[in-house]
């Protein structure tokens, strides 16, 4: 199974809008996305914790409200979704892979699991490590995985890999020819994978995360 990250189906679909994760789920892929929590308590999905990149406003996002985004979205015509509505465009039909980018709090952890409870292909992901273990502190059936960047240690991974509540790696594709990485039994995911080439090498044998093709 692959994962479309950030919805970015082709050039024409831009990150993290409602609009991509359509398209993705109409070509029947599930989709990976970044969340985090306004000052009001929303979660969205966009990957920054500033509007800098996308918007040019040096505005942090968890000093917001949904509103004052929204406003600022307006300008620029790419309206930042909120995650219960990428949540019901999915019909619970696809995969979403949940990137929780802050570290969130326990209360925020559960205000989480209980706006996701009616969706069963939901799996929460972090670097933050932290916000994956407070989850299944409250929660332990659910799907959860752990990402690791390019310079994670291999032992690392190996060790965290071991936890029976952890159902999946989430791992730059840096990793995908190490064969410690490989024999894991454990489910994986490489991204980001940017190329039709490696896309086509790999994806008969893994699970990728892919973009842009």
């Amino acid at each position: 199974m692959h994962i479309i990250h950030r919805g970015i189906v082709s050039k024409k679909y831009k990150e993290n809008l409602l609009s991509s994760f359509k398209q993705s789920f109409k070509r029947g892929h599930g989709v990976e996305t970044d969340i985090h929590i306004t000052k009001d308590g929303k979660f969205i999905c966009y990957h920054d914790f500033t509007l800098s990149r996308i918007f040019n406003k040096n505005k942090s996002i968890k000093n917001l409200s949904y509103l004052q985004i929204k406003k600022v979205c307006a300008k620029t015509k790419r309206p930042i979704p909120l995650l219960k509505d990428l949540l019901n465009t999915s019909k619970n039909k696809f995969f979403i892979f949940i990137e929780i980018k802050p570290y969130l709090s326990k209360s925020h952890l559960k205000k989480l699991l209980k706006e996701t409870s009616k969706f069963n292909n939901c799996v929460f992901i972090s670097f933050k490590h932290e916000n994956i273990y407070n989850l299944l502190k409250i929660k332990r059936n659910i799907n959860v995985g752990l990402s690791f960047a390019t310079r994670s240690k291999i032992k690392t991974i190996t060790n965290k890999s071991k936890n029976n509540y952890i159902k999946y790696l989430i791992l730059d594709k840096s990793f995908i020819r190490n064969k410690s990485i490989q024999k894991l039994k454990i489910k994986k995911y490489f991204y980001t994978i940017k190329t039709k080439a490696e896309f086509k090498k790999y994806k008969n044998d893994n699970n990728l995360i892919f973009e842009n093709l």
